[in-house]
């Protein structure tokens, strides 16, 4: 029996082999074939899978966030070099880089699959689901022919990023004819007029099949999007333009067996359908009926999903220019005399990472310079900075040109309301730090005072309302001294509430300050956090603070533990992503111990200062709710 036929498979990786399944109930079944006549199953990575709807369409949940170390690095080049043959040694190179930084996030979807993401520059480059590898939308930019691309309409994609699969009347033809594929391979799916992939999917049947059906039915199940959540944990970039392939149209009358496409298969060919639609919107309909290949192709206002300025440049120099940007704009706004010499990592990640405009992604390596180092150089050569080796191999900024004609004709761009968002649902909203006063809740003990001002065992009040009730209560029951008005006379309600045993009959008179402080003492502390366009939570007991402590761990390494980050709507996963970018570190989500329902960040290193500037400068957070920030390191001493 043929299980595998020609054309690339979606990842298997080798010496995966075949096995008898007995009969029975099975969670989450693998690819099989039944026999005939036998309860048995014969499975095989190789036979093609019923793969879901885009996984991603839904906000998932990271469960951990690791780098990777060198050994695990050669094996997914070698998984790489065997799931696309296509890629040459450097392209598998360059796409699993040897030294820079390289990540595993292990992840769930929405729908509870176990996905593990890896991370190369801030930007997935694989993923990898039930042992099979696959390629995302931004590797697929960089290496566009890596798999058999099919084209459709720009007016599917909105369709295709909700999670519905690309059927047959959306495919476009092109002069050249339809790729040939089989049943199970990997595809990716463009729009028409540039060639850049938009989704990833796996065709449901052969070429050959496609057309005798006369395009009808489902073709591709979509796996991964431009613009779903995965996408949504890179730099959010938009798709480059790459222009369609100039090809010659096969000659149809060599090929056996072929199916003829005639008028009337390539006007149902512009037609749009996707599954889970039994009536399509008419507008759509209208567009993909009227418009041809030829009109969609010549019509900019199609040929590409986001047309800007840029696109004509290059994405090296685009990276280039970014890179520039991001260099004078810490220098003129952030970097001061007063912090030289300067650690040239420290300039890259506390200073130009956070000048990189809101949706960009700043990667050295997609530049022309590939290091900081030759970067810098460059800059050195313009007279801007001055770079020395003060330790072996350790390079510091130690004077600047404030002067310069670049630096003073640097235009600093208007800075946007808050560039950190948090993840809600299916929506992003900025991030704005709660209202959090202090209360104080009535114990038994304490009744008798409060109850002539109307309140009882449990009610909640703020300070100053305590502050009132006290000395309503004092003047009403004439115990203000008539010689200092500056002293209470205390009577036995006083007494009870506020005086402990042994000072029951030695303290007859308290002072304004003492009485009242005394009180508040007495009264069981509480607090009501406030989100905004939320309605105020009230809670008893203090609201505990962000908690960042150093630990160690083997071989004598420092890490950095954050706690306590829900408290102040802060989600772990989305902190611990943008301090991994920051600080270019590992960073890892774990439950905190004692804490139910909570989680941990922890960074590799001593990443305080980092995580300060964080909570303090960007999220607007008050001091007094961050504990652990002197645990900086000193300047000029060794992190």
């Amino acid at each position: 029996v043929k299980l595998r036929g020609p054309g690339f498979q979606p990842g298997p990786f080798p010496s995966r082999a075949l096995a008898w399944l007995p009969p029975g109930l099975r969670v989450g079944k693998p690819p099989c074939s039944r026999f005939p006549d036998s309860p048995w199953l014969l499975w095989s990575p190789f036979l093609p899978q019923a793969t879901p709807a885009d996984m991603f369409a839904k906000a998932f949940r990271v469960k951990s966030n690791t780098a990777i170390k060198g050994s695990d690095r050669r094996k997914l080049r070698a998984d790489v070099t065997a799931v696309f043959p296509t890629l040459g040694t450097d392209q598998v190179s360059e796409l699993v880089p040897g030294k820079e930084e390289l990540n595993i996030v292990k992840l769930y979807a929405h729908r509870g699959d176990a996905v593990a993401v890896y991370v190369s520059g801030g930007n997935p480059i694989l993923f990898e689901l039930e042992k099979n590898l696959y390629p995302t939308v931004y590797t697929l930019w960089s290496y566009p022919d890596l798999l058999p691309t099919f084209t459709t309409w720009p007016l599917v994609l909105e369709k295709l990023v909700g999670g519905a699969d690309l059927m047959l009347p959306g495919l476009v033809v092109p002069p050249a004819g339809l790729p040939q594929v089989q049943k199970g391979d990997l595809c990716a799916i463009a729009l028409v007029g540039n060639r850049a992939p938009v989704a990833i999917g796996v065709a449901t049947m052969s070429t050959a099949e496609m057309l005798a059906s006369g395009l009808k039915g489902k073709g591709f199940s979509v796996l991964h999007t431009y613009q779903d959540h995965l996408w949504r944990s890179g730099d959010k970039s938009s798709p480059p333009s790459i222009a369609p392939l100039a090809l010659d149209p096969p000659d149809l009358s060599e090929e056996k067996g072929s199916v003829q496409a005639d008028a009337t298969l390539q006007g149902d060919m512009r037609h749009l359908a996707l599954e889970g639609e039994e009536e399509e919107d008419e507008e759509v309909q209208q567009m993909c009926g009227e418009k041809s290949q030829s009109e969609a192709t010549e019509d900019p206002s199609v040929g590409g999903l986001n047309p800007d300025a840029t696109d004509s440049k290059t994405l090296q120099e685009q990276m280039d220019e970014l890179l520039q940007r991001c260099f004078l704009h810490a220098l003129k706004c952030r970097v001061k005399k007063a912090d030289l010499p300067l650690l040239t990592s420290t300039l890259l990640g506390s200073h130009m990472f956070s000048c990189c405009p809101e949706g960009r992604q700043l990667d050295i390596k997609k530049s022309s310079y590939k290091k900081l180092s030759k970067f810098l150089q460059h800059m050195q050569q313009e007279q801007i900075i001055q770079v020395k080796e003060l330790s072996k191999g350790v390079e510091s900024i130690v004077a600047v040109d404030w002067k310069h004609p670049r630096i003073t004709s640097f235009v600093i761009p208007e800075p946007s309301p808050t560039s950190q968002t948090i993840q809600e649902g299916s929506r992003e909203q900025p991030y704005h730090p709660p209202d959090i006063k202090s209360l104080y809740c009535v114990p038994a003990s304490m009744t008798l005072l409060f109850q002539e001002s109307g309140h009882k065992k449990g009610s909640v009040l703020q300070g100053s309302e305590v502050r009132t009730i006290v000395i309503n209560y004092a003047k009403k029951n004439d115990l203000v001294d008539a010689d200092n008005k500056n002293l209470v006379k205390l009577d036995p309600i006083l007494c009870d509430c506020i005086l402990e045993k042994n000072e029951q009959h030695a303290v007859v008179k308290l002072p304004w300050d003492s009485l009242l402080s005394r009180c508040l003492e007495k009264l069981q502390p509480a607090y009501q956090v406030t989100f905004p366009g939320q309605e105020p939570i009230v809670k008893k007991g203090k609201i505990g603070p962000i908690d960042i402590t150093l630990a160690q761990r083997a071989s004598n390494k420092k890490v950095t533990v954050v706690r306590n980050l829900e408290a102040y709507g802060l989600d772990p996963c989305s902190v611990a992503a943008i301090l991994q970018q920051r600080c270019q570190a590992s960073t890892t989500i774990t439950p905190a111990p004692g804490a139910k329902d909570s989680l941990q960040v922890q960074i590799q290193g001593n990443q305080v200062h980092h995580i300060g500037r964080l909570l303090l400068e960007e999220y607007q957070l008050p001091r007094k709710h961050i504990q652990g920030l002197e645990k900086a390191p000193k300047p000029g001493k060794k992190k």
